[in-house]
């Protein structure tokens, strides 16, 4: 083989290492773009401004009712164990409730300041709409006692309904009466027990008259059952005397004063039962009038 034969058939090799880096290939500007391209251009810079002021769309969006009010009074009351409810849900996405976790990883629910607030908020609201009831209520025991009666406030009380079906059982219930009275006797069967219940919303009575139950513990308590009704904001009452049942008595408050605008019709009762005489004897009457005379007695001597 000749030598420009061998020469062509050998592989090239790299040099030897000499301990220089290569050098960089040389800079080469970038041409000009194609044609066709879009010319090149600076993106705008948008100011963002002043961010907008936080707002809670919570409270406007979900109707806080008597339910959440009542949860946060039972919280705060207690440990602050969760439930796991909508309720409770609504309460912490309100920002009412917030929770907190132990060193020991258990978890419990604490009100905020905007909880707290709202409660008493609440609590202001239902003790306006609770101090008309109340004065009525308080009008109609001292009625009761002013006619040598003695009278009972918010009293729970043990009443037998009749059976759903003919030849079934009895069924029980509670009963709460705005006022229960009896005569001043020691004649059982002289006894003559009263209920009186205080309306002073036209929904809340509509609401009981939808509750023929109810009334049916009333009339199995007392011989007589009365409707008390009281006057709206425009001082109008807040029925007439049509709407309630018959069998049931009416009273009508009027320029402050209670008059009778239908007669409840009278059942003789032999006896009372023993769970209320029980319930009674742990009560506390309203104060008599005769007491409050005594005690005018007591403050004029000496």
């Amino acid at each position: 083989m000749s030598a420009a034969a061998t020469i062509a058939h050998e592989v090239p090799v790299d040099p030897p290492p000499t301990g220089v880096p290569p050098m960089p290939p040389p800079y080469m500007p970038p041409g000009p773009p194609p044609e066709g391209d879009p010319p090149v251009v600076v993106p705008p810079i948008t100011d963002p401004g002043i961010a907008p002021p936080v707002k809670d769309p919570y409270l406007n969006i979900l109707a806080l009712g008597r339910a959440h009010a009542r949860r946060l009074r039972e919280i705060h009351r207690s440990a602050g164990w969760p439930c796991c409810d909508t309720i409770e849900i609504e309460l912490l996405a309100a920002g009412l409730l917030e929770r907190v976790r132990s060193t020991h990883g258990h978890e419990t629910l604490r009100l905020t300041d905007r909880g707290i607030a709202h409660v008493a908020t609440s609590l202001v609201v239902n003790r306006s709409a609770l101090s008309t009831h109340e004065a009525l209520v308080e009008q109609v025991a001292r009625e009761m006692t002013r006619g040598g009666r003695i009278a009972w406030r918010g009293l729970s009380l043990r009443a037998r309904l009749a059976p759903l079906e003919e030849g079934g059982k009895p069924r029980w219930c509670i009963a709460k009466p705005d006022v229960f009275s009896i005569r001043n006797t020691t004649v059982e069967a002289y006894a003559h027990p009263v209920v009186h219940e205080v309306k002073v919303s036209r929904a809340d009575l509509l609401g009981d008259l939808r509750k023929p139950d109810k009334r049916a513990a009333y009339l199995d308590l007392g011989g007589e059952c009365w409707y008390v009704l009281g006057n709206d904001a425009r001082g109008r009452c807040i029925a007439s005397p049509d709407e309630v049942p018959e069998g049931c008595g009416v009273l009508l408050l009027e320029g402050g004063r209670l008059s009778v605008a239908r007669a409840a019709l009278h059942r003789p009762m032999q006896r009372i039962p023993f769970s209320v005489w029980m319930a009674l004897a742990k009560a506390q009457p309203v104060q008599g009038f005769d007491e409050e005379a005594q005690d005018t007695l007591k403050n004029c001597v000496g």
